[in-house]
């Protein structure tokens, strides 16, 4: 009690600092209804702590607070930003940033106020004129030779959250040492009054339809079949944006590689940022696709895909072995696209030994089993596209990338992008069920070819919650049980490598033998691999209160008729392996 006497003493008197001049006549109110009310429950979650500005940027519930996403959390986010920007790039005449933003409430505020502060920091602006997916974010800020870039998006999350993402010169999002450095400049803003809301509009440029112009040309040179489309142009696509920044562009795109039969979902094609037909915007949830599904069923279509808000991620249905439609996971659209990419490469002559994919480490195993049966090169990262990204910029120029992609339903087909992007992720899906149709094949007998060529593979995600500062102690307690005493077995066969990326060591539990990870840093994750190819990879969340555990079995597929049992032996194995690990 004495502690939460406290806490509410420090909440008080941090809120009533928000009652001052420089904060809006707006914020005062809201913060003040806080103060007044009985139940402080909100106060304290609005101003418990500040809203940090982390590897990712921010996100967080929109609202009055310092915990909270608003004008003042996202104004010192940009100040701290332009502030490095300016140390970083001293040596340039002028610097440059892009500013997008996604279809949520605020975010076309937010992105306003973040233009205006960079240009009241001398610092030249290019603002897009409304929304835009996040990967044209990415690539105009390589087109514009710009250096940095923000884009104002939540992603997949609930409709009462906002998020603020940074990126670098290169169209990633920032990584070491630029991170921890922005971090620290954004740390120093102490004082609204350090924030220069006042633009100058003489260095704001809007931007918009020349962009598109260039994105959807440069997607179009990602089609490997030209012909194919012509034979199949009239295949029955089914896509929707759930609301979101793709509702124009995909379509558009789809268009332009051939593809004649767009079939829409009319209720879902209004962006919004209420998501007015979705209880949660993320095309990984069956619920999120249940309208384009019907819509499906209605009119026979080939193929369902989606986009997420911000237009990065791709969900895809496919029809099963019964004909009935089903959501194939993240782990499976890479495959299927990596697959495609390396094949069609290969029959084109294309493939010169110096190609190279890469998948995040919590992503199928099944990837590398394909890429060396077409010889080519799989570097291992870890989860987040800054790290794929990474990889491209440290290659760039010695090996030719041909794609990569991550469990969470992203792909990037493209090196003039540096983020995941499912506007072209949904292009080349759209070519790939056609030349599946070309070859006597439906997407899923496709699949399943690709499994019983390379091995058959099943993952699961599951995560456990554990709210509060109690959930936050018992995962940090999680992990250290799993590194002091990790698990024997899992599924019935024996534990034999473990990876802990924590220190970068690698131990045989064979012979003992430890050997050191190539990463260039570390990270709170740990893997278990077994004797029989099952592995298991456990890592908390950073913006969550949870710990995912990511779970791959492997198993034998003797033919097409045979992927049924398959997924069931292997789906009685996980829930064994849940046993064992005890969640």
């Amino acid at each position: 009690m004495e502690n939460q006497d406290l806490l509410l003493k420090e909440v008080t008197a941090k809120a009533q600092t928000w009652l001052q001049d420089g904060y809006d006549e707006e914020t005062r109110k809201e913060v003040k209804r806080m103060l007044d009310a009985d139940d402080k429950t909100e106060l304290i979650e609005s101003f418990y702590r500040d809203l940090e500005f982390g590897t990712g940027g921010l996100r967080g519930i929109m609202g009055a607070g310092s915990n909270r996403m608003n004008i003042y959390t996202v104004g010192a986010a940009t100040q701290g930003l332009a502030n490095y920007l300016k140390e970083a790039f001293k040596e340039l005449p002028e610097i440059k940033v892009v500013v997008g933003h996604d279809v949520r409430n605020n975010s076309r505020k937010f992105a306003e106020i973040v233009a205006n502060i960079f240009s009241a920091n001398g610092i030249k602006v290019y603002l897009f004129d409304s929304f835009r997916p996040t990967p044209e974010l990415s690539f105009a800020i390589r087109e514009l030779g710009c250096q940095s870039g923000v884009n104002i998006t939540a992603s997949h999350n609930p409709k009462i959250y906002n998020g603020y993402k940074a990126y670098w010169s290169d169209g990633a999002q920032i990584i070491a040492p630029h991170d921890v450095n922005i971090i620290d400049n954004v740390n120093r803003i102490k004082d609204v009054k350090d924030i220069k809301f006042e633009g100058d509009p003489s260095k704001i440029e809007i931007i918009g339809k020349a962009m598109d112009e260039a994105f959807l040309a440069a997607i179009k040179t990602l089609s490997l079949d030209p012909e194919v489309i012509k034979r199949h142009a009239d295949l029955k696509i089914v896509y929707t944006p759930i609301h979101g920044t793709g509702v124009e562009i995909i379509p558009e795109s789809l268009r332009r590689w051939g593809f004649t039969n767009i079939i829409h979902v009319p209720e879902q094609d209004i962006p919004s940022g209420d998501f007015p037909t979705v209880d949660s915007p993320n095309p990984e949830n069956p619920s999120a696709m249940a309208m384009a599904i019907e819509k499906a069923k209605e009119v026979g279509a080939d193929l369902v895909v989606a986009s997420d808000p911000d237009a990065d991620r791709i969900g895809c249905v496919i029809r099963d072995n019964n004909g009935e439609y089903q959501l194939i996971n993240g782990n499976q659209i890479v495959m299927i696209l990596l697959n495609y990419i390396m094949r069609r490469k290969r029959e084109m002559g294309l493939l010169k030994g110096n190609e190279y994919v890469v998948k995040t480490i919590v992503t199928t195993e099944t990837i590398k089993a394909i890429a060396d049966n077409y010889d080519i090169k799989m570097f291992d990262c870890y989860t987040g596209f800054k790290w794929i990204a990474s990889v491209i910029r440290d290659l760039e120029g010695k090996m030719v990338y041909l794609g990569g992609g991550e469990e969470s339903y992203g792909f990037l087909a493209e090196d003039f992008c540096r983020d995941k992007d499912s506007v072209s992720a949904i292009s080349l899906m759209a070519e790939i069920c056609a030349w599946a149709k070309d070859q006597g094949m439906d997407f899923n007998e496709m699949l399943q070819d690709i499994y019983i060529k390379n091995g058959f593979s099943h993952e699961v995600g599951i995560s456990v919650v554990r709210e509060g500062k109690k959930g936050a102690d018992e995962i940090v307690q999680m992990m250290k049980d799993f590194r002091s005493n990790p698990p024997k077995s899992l599924g019935g066969s024996p534990v034999v490598i473990v990876k802990d990326y924590s220190d970068l060591n690698c131990t045989d539990l064979r012979d003992g033998s430890v050997t050191k990870m190539d990463f260039p840093a570390t990270s709170n994750v740990l893997q278990f691999f077994t004797e029989d190819g099952s592995k298991v990879s456990v890592r908390p969340s950073g913006t969550e209160p949870k710990i995912k555990f990511y779970m791959e079995v492997r198993g034998t597929l003797n033919g097409k008729d045979d992927y049924e049992r398959a997924n069931r032996d292997a789906e009685a194995k996980i829930e064994t392996i849940k046993k064992d690990l005890g969640i």
